[in-house]
């Protein structure tokens, strides 16, 4: 996958929808122990293919975070070509990652409960469950035919 280019993996409406509503927080988390440039923050992102962007999203969503006060930006010297932009995180931006991941684990909970089907449990198996004893066919039950 190239870096910058969101449509080789990770596609589908859904990816694309759960990717939209973290992608920020993605983003701040990556911030949390270094600035970083944007080039490079794709390729982290890219490489888990779900959370692959494009310089089309990821620029401008790196532009509200810093409108917003989440990160601050600074220009460096790159050993190769004009100077970077690096975005770093900011208390604020601290803050809001916190809260994140301190409502992630419940908001995923919550999201796996209706997910997980129990009708597909094996403890909500008739055929499997031990308490109801061992399960014929009444069609196919020789002692069952009273006729």
């Amino acid at each position: 996958m190239v870096p910058g280019n969101a449509k080789n993996e990770g596609g589908g409406r859904v990816s694309s929808q759960l990717r939209k509503g973290v992608l920020e927080y993605c983003v701040l988390a990556l911030l949390r122990h270094e600035p970083k440039y944007g080039v490079e923050l794709l390729a982290e992102l890219s490489a888990v293919s779900v959370m692959a962007t494009s310089q089309g999203t990821i620029y401008p969503l790196l532009s509200r975070l810093r409108r917003e006060g989440f990160v601050d930006t600074e220009l460096r010297e790159s050993p190769s070509g004009p100077p970077r932009r690096y975005y770093a995180l900011t208390a604020l931006g601290r803050t809001s990652l916190a809260e994140f991941t301190g409502a992630w684990p419940h908001f995923r909970n919550a999201v796996d409960h209706f997910l997980d089907d129990p009708q597909n449990d094996p403890q909500n198996d008739p055929q499997t469950d031990p308490r109801s004893g061992p399960q014929t066919d009444p069609r196919n039950d020789p002692q069952g035919d009273t006729a």
